[in-house]
């Protein structure tokens, strides 16, 4: 019979964790196959490890991950995954906008040989419209600027196979972004569509500044389109200065070289500055990453584990 991980990150969770256990018992309980579900506490402030725990006690299924600090939830599902010793996963947010009631459809297409099968929105309930069309926005310039094709409204739910774990297991980069490496594993993949719900409780941990620095990781991680762009501006920008500076010299010729012309010396100066500026920042951006990846620093810490792991002889 085939054994399947139900991995779930969480962070201040405990308003809604009850409630999605509930639900996913209730779902995987009929299912044709050993499973058991995986939790990961990414650092909570609020009582969600001692819920853990409690489900833990309660039902033998139940396994659980304390890190040692909050590492973000990149980092929290490299924990999971890692720890994921069945024959596939299931990756699952613990908020339940993403429905554990697809969990069989998911199975169904691993079952017919698929090796990912990610669940893409048709909707986003519950959500602002500024928030759909940021989404929307970076879904669509992920797809036109990075050779890795990110699915369009495709977030972390989805099942992984054993094949697609090992090779996951194998991408140690610091700076993460899990939607790109589902992708760039390749293999067979494969989208099932759903209706996203609103939270049922709490609230969410992704505000708009969180959100614009995973967009920049994912771009920066998956292409080196922003390189080229600042380089392409500042070749665009030396021959506008190029013909500025002969339309002047001409201009001097023809007319004489009044002292007039302050405003506009100004404006070059400040739009060549800003361009030179936003080049620099790029690459800063691009050399911090080179820089973090150098140190080599472990992706996390494991705290607790439940339940506890077997010393070794």
């Amino acid at each position: 019979m085939p054994r399947l991980t139900v991995v779930v990150p969480a962070y201040n969770e405990v308003a809604v964790l009850e409630t999605f256990h509930a639900r996913l018992t209730q779902v995987m309980g009929p299912l044709p196959l050993e499973w058991n579900v995986l939790y990961v506490d990414d650092g909570s402030r609020d009582a969600t490890w001692a819920l853990i725990e409690e489900l833990v006690a309660r039902d033998p299924r139940t396994t659980a991950l304390k890190l040692s600090r909050n590492f973000g939830k990149e980092a929290a599902l490299t924990a999971g995954l890692d720890h994921v010793d069945a024959d596939a996963a299931v990756v699952i947010d613990a908020d339940l906008q993403d429905p554990p009631e697809l969990i069989p459809t998911l199975i169904e297409r691993w079952q017919e040989g698929f090796d990912v099968v990610y669940a893409t929105r048709t909707a986003r309930a519950g959500e602002t419209r500024l928030k759909r069309l940021t989404a929307a926005l970076f879904y669509r310039s992920m797809e036109q600027l990075s050779d890795t094709r990110v699915p369009r409204d495709t977030g972390d739910f989805r099942l992984l196979s054993r094949r697609a774990l090992d090779a996951l297991r194998q991408l140690r980069e610091r700076q993460r972004f899990m939607k790109g490496l589902f992708t760039w594993i390749g293999y067979r993949q494969t989208a099932v569509y759903y209706l996203r719900e609103p939270r049922q409780a709490g609230t969410t941990k992704w505000n708009y500044w969180r959100l614009i620095n995973l967009a920049i990781e994912g771009i920066t991680s998956f292409s080196n389109a922003p390189l080229k762009l600042a380089t392409w501006i500042g070749i665009l920008s030396s021959i506008a200065a190029f013909l500025f500076a002969l339309w002047t010299f001409g201009k001097a010729i023809v007319f004489g070289n009044p002292v007039h012309g302050y405003p506009s010396l100004m404006v070059v100066i400040l739009f060549l500055g800003g361009i030179q500026l936003l080049a620099l920042g790029v690459i800063g951006e691009y050399l911090g990453r080179s820089y973090t990846e150098s140190k080599q620093r472990p992706l996390y810490f494991v705290e607790e584990q439940r339940p506890p792991r077997p010393r070794a002889p």
